[in-house]
């Protein structure tokens, strides 16, 4: 008499998960405004190649769950990886980019909004900040998706898009780091990989990658 032999289910407390929290590629911006959580917002020629790339890179990783921002880019960044592992993409509006009162300006050095006097009195608190969301509450809102696409993915691999800043002030978070920061210093390259590693509920790793290649933070537009 055969026996049927069964997959066993991974234990939730024992199992190792990878979340890859992915920003997404380079965005068509001729303008080079802040464009924040505008809808419209696609990704470039380069963009759609550097997550082409990603796709690639990851092909071989054991995904289970893919699930991006609500936004243009995201969506479209996440698109190849879910296609290539024959998944269902979801959204979660948790990944999406953080609030912003200078959306739709430019804001540059030297250049746009930041040279008008109306708009100086919303610089005033870089710790909170005070012209936009909280960053204690993107990092909140980001680990609620974090958490939500371990779970789904529990005992294989997750892929979360997102969006610079969502990104990097969840890594500042989980590091135990302040949340206030340089921008010109965030290590955060456009299609790059934060990789959080899990042992159960436990996080044990972070490693970046940068599987499309290096770019500047500073560029507008990325």
């Amino acid at each position: 008499m055969s026996t049927l032999h069964q997959t066993p289910t991974p234990d939730p407390a024992e199992s190792r998960t990878i979340v890859h929290v992915l920003r997404h590629g380079e965005v068509h911006n001729p303008k080079g405004i802040l464009y924040g959580r505008l809808p419209g917002y696609r990704l470039s020629v380069t963009g759609q190649a550097q997550a082409r790339t990603v796709a690639s890179v990851l092909a071989g990783h054991d995904i289970t769950h893919v699930v991006a921002s609500p936004l243009q880019r995201a969506q479209e960044t996440a698109a190849p990886i879910a296609g290539e592992h024959g998944l269902t993409l979801v959204t979660d509006e948790n990944l999406i980019e953080a609030g912003n009162d200078f959306e739709g300006l430019k804001v540059s050095v030297g250049d746009g909004a930041l040279r008008r006097p109306r708009h100086w009195w919303k610089l005033r608190d870089p710790f909170t900040p005070s012209w936009g969301e909280p960053y204690l509450q993107i990092a909140h809102r980001m680990l609620a998706a974090v958490n939500t696409a371990r779970v789904a993915a529990v005992g294989h691999e997750a892929v979360c898009v997102s969006h610079q800043l969502p990104v990097w002030t969840l890594r500042r978070f989980l590091q135990g780091e302040r949340l206030w920061h340089d921008p010109r210093h965030r290590q955060c390259g456009l299609a790059s990989l934060t990789s959080l590693v899990y042992e159960g509920d436990t996080l044990v790793d972070i490693v970046y990658s940068e599987p499309a290649g290096a770019s500047d933070p500073r560029v507008t537009g990325a």
